[in-house]
């Protein structure tokens, strides 16, 4: 598939649910937030039609995101059924990880490639805040599991104010050098006010290459995440979701006032 830029969109990121067992400062409420009905959310066979009719378009590359893919009931069972279509050459998902420790062999026996997880401090107690409920000895032997199954190349995304020189990012920098992790860096970033920045060691946010569309958990196909054009699968199909997907995807993000982190993965 090309947009009207010219530009080979080859890559879906799949949200398959908006609860998270954490309630990190930058991506929601300590409150927690209003979540979809259970009946808004698609049903695993929905999400498979998706990604099925992707692949026969020419999208190569899926990523499943949240929220935390992890809370989400039968997620191997999901991505089993992923992992049997033909023509997929990257499969990932992204992670905060504390889940990882239990299902990373089952990831991988169910025929996931790789991982991305999240990690902005080194800090016990300072990931502790940013997370609200997190400890980060989870994550470690997380990150530890997915190794021992194979889930690699591990990528760590390190979520910085400004830059990669921070204390933090650069203690984060010194951990992944160590364990033969890859570090990406991402900027905090803000919907509502169209703030972002190409992602240092990544793709995301270089809207001139961008290669990518979002499925959200209640079917919308989301042709970029600083816009607020959605398409629903269930309303317009899936062809019809994409064509339009297609044919609207901005050249460059802007702002996006109806949209937040937790229910569309970043």
């Amino acid at each position: 598939m090309y947009d009207k830029f010219n530009r080979k969109i080859n890559y879906l990121r799949v949200s398959v649910t908006d609860r998270c067992n954490l309630r990190c400062v930058y991506c929601m409420p300590a409150e927690g937030v209003e979540l979809m009905h259970h009946n808004d959310i698609l049903r695993f066979e929905e999400i498979v039609e998706v990604v099925e009719y992707a692949v026969t378009q020419g999208v190569d590359k899926i990523r499943i995101t949240g929220g935390e893919p992890l809370v989400k009931k039968g997620i191997i069972d999901l991505i089993r059924m992923i992992g049997k279509i033909e023509g997929i050459k990257d499969f990932g998902m992204t992670t905060n990880g504390i889940f990882l420790d239990k299902y990373a062999q089952q990831l991988a026996d169910a025929g996931l490639h790789r991982v991305n997880i999240s990690l902005d401090t080194m800090n016990p107690e300072k990931y502790h805040r940013i997370t609200r409920l997190g400890d980060i000895n989870q994550v470690f032997k997380g990150i530890e599991a997915a190794k021992k199954a194979g889930l690699t190349p591990i990528k760590i995304n390190c979520v910085v104010k400004k830059s990669f020189d921070e204390p933090d990012a650069k203690d984060v920098a010194e951990f992944c050098k160590k364990h033969s992790l890859q570090i990406r860096y991402i900027n905090e970033m803000n919907l509502e006010t169209g703030s972002f920045a190409v992602v240092n060691g990544g793709t995301g946010g270089n809207c001139s290459i961008c290669n990518r569309l979002r499925l959200t958990a209640n079917g919308d196909i989301m042709p970029c995440l600083f816009s607020d054009l959605r398409f629903n699968v269930r309303e317009l199909g899936i062809k019809k979701a994409f064509e339009f997907a297609i044919g609207e995807k901005p050249k460059s993000g802007h702002v996006a006032k109806k949209s937040q982190f937790y229910s569309i993965g970043g």
